[in-house]
C-alpha cells in the first residue's frame, strides 16, 4: 500500500504520559487512535502494567511548560487537582556528593504530585480538547508492524476477546514505554535494529505513602540525600516529596549490596543509615498509609533509533528510546519535550511530509542526551554498571558534572546554570559557556554548608509533630 493509499490516521501504541501527549500533538492534523492494553482507571487510580508509578515522580519545569503549549489548562488542572508547585532550589533541602546545597531564590520549580494523578489530568484534558479526533482502544494489545522496511503502514493487534487484526495508518508511534517491542518488529520486517547502551548500577527502589507530621507549614521542601558514588561504598538514596492531600511520597534506594527491602519496619532504619540521617528522623514522624513497593527496572537503557534509516511513517518516543534510572526524574519531562518537538514539526509541515517523523527522530535525541548525561554521569561509576566499564567519554562527563555540582553547592551562579540543565530548560551547552566553566575552575564562592539547611520555622515544625 503507497503513502497516499493510506487511511489518514495516526496509530500511537501505549496509554500512558507520553502517548497522551503525542496522540494530542498529531490530534491537530490528523486523527489519532490510541491503542493500550491496559484497562485505564476513570480517576486518579493506580494501573498493573504502571509499577513505577508507586515511586517519586518530577515533573520539572521544561517538562511542565511542554505539556502546557500541547494542552493548555494543564498546569491550572493539576493545581486544582492537588499538585504542589515547589519553586527551585528554594523549596529544596539536598545533600550532593559533594555537600549541601543552599536554598537560592526561585529560579526554576517542580510540580509534585503522585504519578497516577498526574496521567490521569493529561488524558482527561486530551480526551476533552481533542473534539473525537483521539479515540482509545483498551484491552488492546500490539503484536507487530505492519509494511516493509521501507515503509510501516500500520499495526497488527489482537482484542481482548483473542480475536487478531491489521489496522492501516499514515503513520505510526510507539510510545509503549520500557517494555517495547519495536526492535524485535523491525527486525521482523526486514530492517536493521538499533544499536542499543545499557548502564545498570543495580538500583533498587522502595517506596512509601505517608501522611505528613500535622503542622508543618504549606511550603514544606522536598528533601533529597543523594548518594556518594566515588566512596567506594553502595549507593544509598532517599527522597520525601510533598504531594497532594497532606501526604509524602518517600522513595528509598540502593545500589548491589545495599538495596532497600519491601519491609515496612526497615524502612526508617534503612532511611536513618543514609549519608545523614534527616529522612529517617522526619520518617519517625510521618504516618505509613499503606504497604513498601519495590522496584529493580532501574537500568539506563537507550535505543539509538536517531542513527539508524527507520522505515518511512515509524517514530518512537518515551521510554521507549530511552528508559532512565528514575534518581534524577527526567523520564516524563523528556517524554513532554519529545511530544513538543512532533507538535512543533506536525503543525508547520502537516503529517504527510516525506521523512517528517525521520527528523523528528533526531531533534528528540537532544532531549535525551541531556537527560542521559546526568543519569549516566553517576550510574557507571558503579562496579557492575556496564560491560568493560564506563567509556572515556563517560569517565569525563562523571568528573565535569562533579566538578560543576561542587561548585554549585557554594556558588549562585552555578547553581542557576546546573538547575537549568537538570530541569531541562537549557540544553548541556549551558554549561560550557565561559562564566559557568570559570565558575567551576574556581570552585565554591562559599564554604560548604555543615548541616541541612532548613528554616527556623521548618526545625521548629520537626521538633514540635
Amino acid at each position: 500500500m503507497t503513502a497516499s493509499a493510506l487511511p489518514r490516521r495516526a496509530i500511537v501504541i501505549g496509554g500512558g504520559l507520553a502517548a497522551m501527549l503525542t496522540a494530542q500533538a498529531l490530534s491537530t492534523r490528523i486523527e489519532v487512535v490510541v491503542i493500550e492494553r491496559d484497562t485505564l482507571p476513570e480517576g486518579p487510580l493506580h494501573r498493573k502494567n504502571l509499577p513505577q508509578a508507586h515511586h517519586v515522580h518530577h515533573l520539572w519545569a521544561g517538562g511542565a511548560e511542554a505539556i502546557e503549549t500541547i494542552l493548555p489548562g494543564t498546569l491550572k488542572a493539576l493545581t486544582a487537582a492537588g499538585a504542589r508547585r515547589i519553586p527551585l532550589t528554594t523549596g529544596m533541602v539536598a545533600l550532593s556528593p559533594q555537600g549541601w546545597f543552599r536554598r537560592w531564590d526561585e529560579s526554576h520549580y517542580t510540580i509534585a504530585c503522585h504519578r497516577d494523578l498526574l496521567d490521569w489530568v493529561v488524558r482527561d484534558q486530551v480526551l476533552k480538547a481533542d473534539d473525537g479526533r483521539v479515540t482509545v482502544m483498551q484491552g488492546t494489545e500490539v503484536l507487530g508492524l505492519t509494511g516493509s522496511a521501507e515503509e510501516v503502514t500500520g499495526v497488527h493487534i489482537r482484542h481482548a476477546d483473542g480475536s487478531e487484526d491489521t489496522l492501516s495508518a499514515t503513520l505510526v508511534v510507539d510510545a509503549g514505554g520500557r517494555g517495547s517491542r519495536t526492535p524485535h518488529w523491525l527486525a521482523d520486517l526486514g530492517a536493521r535494529p538499533p544499536a542499543t547502551r545499557r548502564v545498570d548500577s543495580g538500583l533498587v527502589y522502595a517506596s512509601v505513602l505517608c501522611q505528613e507530621p500535622p503542622g508543618l507549614p504549606e511550603s514544606w521542601p522536598i528533601i533529597n540525600i543523594q548518594a556518594a558514588p566515588r566512596s567506594g561504598r553502595p549507593g544509598q538514596t532517599g527522597v520525601i516529596l510533598p504531594i497532594e492531600n497532606g501526604r509524602w511520597l518517600v522513595t528509598l534506594s540502593g545500589t548491589r549490596g545495599g538495596e532497600p527491602t519491601g519491609d515496612l519496619a526497615e524502612f526508617t532504619e534503612f532511611a536513618l543509615g543514609l549519608r545523614h540521617p534527616l529522612i529517617g528522623e522526619l520518617l519517625r514522624k510521618a504516618t505509613p498509609l499503606g504497604p513498601v513497593h519495590v522496584t529493580r527496572m532501574t537500568a539506563n537503557h537507550r535505543h539509538y533509533y536517531e542513527r539508524s534509516r527507520l522505515p518511512e511513517n515509524l517514530l518512537v518516543v518515551g521510554d521507549a528510546v530511552a528508559a532512565f534510572n528514575p534518581l534524577y526524574g527526567h523520564g516524563m519531562s523528556v517524554a513532554a519535550q519529545s511530544a513538543l518537538t512532533l507538535y512543533r514539526a506536525v503543525r508547520r509541515h502537516g503529517c504527510d511530509t516525506p521523512g517528517l517523523l525521520r527528523r523528528v527522530q533526531k531533534d528528540i535525541a537532544r532531549h535525551v542526551d541531556t537527560a542521559w548525561t546526568f543519569a549516566v554521569g553517576t550510574d557507571v561509576l558503579y562496579d557492575g554498571a556496564t560491560e568493560g566499564g564506563p567509556t572515556a567519554s563517560e569517565r569525563l562527563s562523571a568528573r565535569f558534572v562533579d566538578r560543576l555540582t561542587c561548585t554549585a553547592t557554594g556558588s549562585g551562579r552555578m547553581a542557576r546554570a546546573l538547575t537549568d540543565v537538570m530541569v531541562l530548560q537549557k540544553g548541556p551547552q549551558r554549561l560550557l559557556r565561559p562564566a559557568a566553566l570559570v565558575s567551576a575552575a574556581r570552585g565554591p564562592l562559599k564554604p560548604p554548608l555543615t548541616g541541612p539547611p532548613l528554616s527556623p520555622e521548618e526545625r521548629r515544625a520537626i521538633d514540635d509533630a
